[in-house]
């Protein structure tokens, strides 16, 4: 398969559009949300409260994953590594909407602080992109293997998971979890590197500070 060239000034342009269009603008999926249009749910004020938070995380690592997909494919040399990032990019945008979509329903908003998630992660994206295309893969790699255990937990409702009955936000995040892991499997098939433990120790204590941060605001 052959790429077009891409000049600097269209990848600047691209990395700008999906960031303002991340942060600004409404996200529409191209696959219709596992929520469905059924019955709704009937969640009690508290459980509406705490649904909103853990679905206001899963939507700050939407924004992240916009911001470090976008980031990865404009730093990368490597034409078909560019095309990589900018397809997990858009699959990713299903989960920005369904989330964001899944919060307006829960009478909730989303962090007030993404502006500074997405230009962290754009950081560390960039970051990684310029480590050649072993190093960006790996961090792609452990980047969804640690999102898809945080989401794991998000199903499980006797540990502070999503209430058992909120089936809509139940479905996302479970749907959300199958595409994380097949993200990772397809970067570790494409040549990922085993990133080193400090490397993947120091990624889940920022994930853990982000989390607890955007849950409240």
């Amino acid at each position: 398969m052959t790429f077009a060239p891409v000049t600097l000034t269209d990848a600047l342009l691209s990395a700008a559009d999906t960031g303002l269009r991340t942060l600004f603008a409404k996200a529409h999926a191209a696959q219709p949300s596992p929520a469905g249009g059924g019955t709704a749910s009937v969640l009690s004020p508290q459980e509406s409260v705490h649904s909103a938070r853990l679905m206001r995380v899963n939507h700050v690592g939407e924004v992240c994953a916009q911001a470090l997909y976008t980031a990865q494919a404009l730093a990368t040399p490597d034409p078909a590594l560019r095309a990589h990032f900018s397809h997990a990019c858009a699959e990713e945008t299903n989960h920005l909407a369904w989330t964001a979509e899944r919060l307006q329903v829960l009478g909730s908003r989303p962090s007030l602080f993404n502006p500074l998630w997405y230009a962290g992660a754009f950081g560390l994206g960039l970051l990684a992109g310029r480590m050649g295309k072993a190093v960006s893969l790996g961090f792609v790699v452990e980047t969804e293997k640690q999102v898809g255990a945080h989401l794991q937990s998000h199903l499980n409702a006797p540990a502070g998971g999503l209430p058992e009955g909120d089936h809509e936000s139940r479905a996302i995040v479970k749907q959300m979890y199958l595409d994380e892991i097949r993200h990772a499997e397809a970067a570790s098939a494409a040549g990922a590197a085993e990133l080193p433990g400090a490397v993947k120790a120091l990624m889940r204590a920022a994930a853990k500070v982000m989390t607890t941060v955007a849950a409240r605001i």
